[in-house]
């Protein structure tokens, strides 16, 4: 799960699909990202863990990571809150293998859409919305992914 700053988006995708993966009784490794440096090492926003408490997740084991190349080495799949944070990930890339790794999150709910998770960060209403989001997202990334397996 890949957002700006590993904070707000990314965050919340990370502990919602853990949560499904663990119902669903699955050993599936989950991490997330950001493409930016500014908060590595960090909680997550408050108002993250805010919407993921009212929800029954904790996600304040979480600490912001960097994205880093061999990320898309290590990992299966990597989802992209955004366009551009896609662009930046893709770029990352050491051949067509490891970008190809690389998806828009919402393309599991509006399939073929790019549409972008909204970024939250300035807009104190948006977190629910967000939340709301990447839910459907997850939900339907985690069919689609058991019924492939």
């Amino acid at each position: 799960m890949v957002c700006l700053g590993n904070i707000c988006r990314s965050p919340l995708a990370e502990g919602i699909m853990k949560h499904k993966i663990e119902q669903a009784g699955l050993d599936w490794q989950v991490e997330s990202r950001g493409t930016g440096s500014w908060h590595v090492g960090n909680l997550p926003d408050k108002r993250s863990i805010v919407v993921a408490r009212l929800h029954g997740l904790d996600i304040t084991d979480q600490r912001s990571q960097q994205l880093e190349k061999a990320d898309l080495q290590n990992f299966d799949l990597i989802y992209a809150m955004d366009t551009s944070n896609y662009r930046n990930t893709v770029a990352m890339a050491n051949n067509e293998t490891e970008s190809s790794k690389v998806k828009m999150i919402l393309n599991e709910s509006e399939p073929g859409m790019n549409k972008s998770v909204p970024d939250p960060y300035y807009d104190e209403d948006g977190f629910e919305q967000v939340y709301q989001m990447l839910d459907k997202a997850c939900e339907l990334a985690l069919k689609r992914l058991i019924n492939k397996a």
